[in-house]
């Protein structure tokens, strides 16, 4: 593995790393979530705070830490003390001040005090869980804030002074209308965050809402979806707000660069129960059990659970699925130069096809969705996972 990194750190010492951390607390499970979670406990803090410190210890860190991204469950959920320890363990491993320095937090949960030690710390961004203003949609969902805890929290964030905050919106929700999903978004602009992120509802297995589907309570309507998605890119357009991913939508500037290094394939350490890496010519998760977790970096060792080589034409793969689904596209050259044995007469004859129908747009080296494309954006996904799935024949 020292091998492969040191390899790599020679031909590009420059290029972006991240570093994610997964803080599993969560009060409550929101009916659609599927991210590992666990109720919080003074001492199940403490020992997930001393399980990061020990992680972090057994990464070799090659190169300055790009951009941080604390997930979870609900980072924002830890007391201020706690938030200014963990952010004393990453800056340690940092090698400096991150370009962007992102947190989760649900409005529940916002205090000016958990505010003040994310800012001390040095937080760029703050991302917030809003879902959505209407309080039967919030009921829903499972989630355990109210539309006033909305409008507070976000007062506290503005006059924190972060230099970008998100806002997190959902839509597709069981019986949400076009006219209510239109008020959302309306009214997510006109508190004017830097970044919007709009995410169709998804049923993840083993999930409450995941139930509610195989029982026949809710149903999947693509065309609504789509009439949804339509809806809202012109909608953000119109308020200054650039789409740059199928979902994301920011002012200049503001574009989050945690995300993007990730889908343009750059390497991130992934800290915490269910943690994901793709670092030093490696990618896996790790185990999503804080007991497990901590239990296996007892004994000296990462966690991680599917550990595999990162592959040049594993990479490739994830960056035309991942570069695609940005507006900027995908740039085919720089991947036919880096994995020349990827099926490449293969994907042209797929970007071929859906340049036919009007679903991808190729211009010179560049290939990206056209707004058709974007609303089956998973669809050409999959079938890019097809096409290279194919083993290539070699002849006898």
């Amino acid at each position: 593995m020292s091998h492969i990194a040191s390899e790599q750190d020679k031909a590009a010492p420059d290029r972006p790393l991240g570093l994610y951390v997964h803080v599993p607390f969560c009060a409550s499970t929101c009916d659609f979530c599927a991210f590992y979670q666990t109720k919080p406990t003074a001492d199940g803090v403490e020992r997930f705070l001393a399980g990061v410190a020990n992680e972090a210890r057994l990464v070799s860190w090659a190169r300055p830490v790009t951009t941080v991204f604390w997930g979870g469950g609900t980072p924002g959920l830890l007391a201020p003390r706690d938030l200014g320890r963990l952010a004393d363990i990453v800056r340690s491993h940092c090698g400096g001040a991150p370009v962007e320095w992102s947190v989760e937090m649900a409005p529940a949960s916002v205090t000016p005090q958990r505010l003040a030690a994310l800012k001390a710390a040095g937080v760029t961004r703050i991302s917030m869980g809003v879902q959505s203003f209407q309080p039967a949609l919030l009921e829903g969902l499972g989630r355990q804030h109210t539309r006033a805890q909305i409008y507070r929290a976000y007062e506290h964030v503005r006059a924190a002074g972060f230099a970008s905050v998100n806002l997190d919106l959902m839509f597709a929700l069981p019986g949400q209308t076009e006219t209510e999903w239109a008020d959302d978004v309306r009214e997510a602009v006109r508190l004017a965050p830097d970044h919007i992120s709009t995410y169709c509802l998804t049923f993840e297995e083993d999930t409450a809402l995941w139930v509610k589907l195989s029982q026949g309570r809710v149903k999947l309507d693509p065309e609504h979806e789509a009439r949804l998605y339509e809806a809202t890119w012109a909608q953000l357009r119109e308020a200054g707000y650039a789409q740059y991913e199928v979902s994301n939508f920011a002012r200049p500037g503001h574009a989050c660069l945690h995300n993007l290094n990730t889908w343009r394939m750059h390497e991130w350490v992934g800290l915490g129960p269910s943690g994901a890496s793709q670092y030093a010519g490696w990618r896996g998760a790790n185990v999503a059990d804080l007991d497990k977790w901590l239990e296996l970096l007892g004994r000296g060792e990462r966690a991680t659970e599917d550990r595999v080589a990162a592959t040049p034409a594993q990479l490739a793969e994830d960056a035309l699925i991942f570069g695609l689904r940005m507006n900027e596209g995908v740039n085919l050259a720089d991947w036919r130069a880096r994995c020349a044995e990827a099926p490449w007469a293969m994907v042209d004859a797929l970007l071929a096809r859906c340049n036919a129908e009007g679903l991808t747009l190729v211009e010179g080296d560049r290939a990206r969705l056209t707004d058709r494309g974007r609303l089956l954006a998973d669809s050409v996904g999959a079938e890019v996972m097809e096409a290279f799935s194919v083993q290539p024949v070699v002849p006898a």
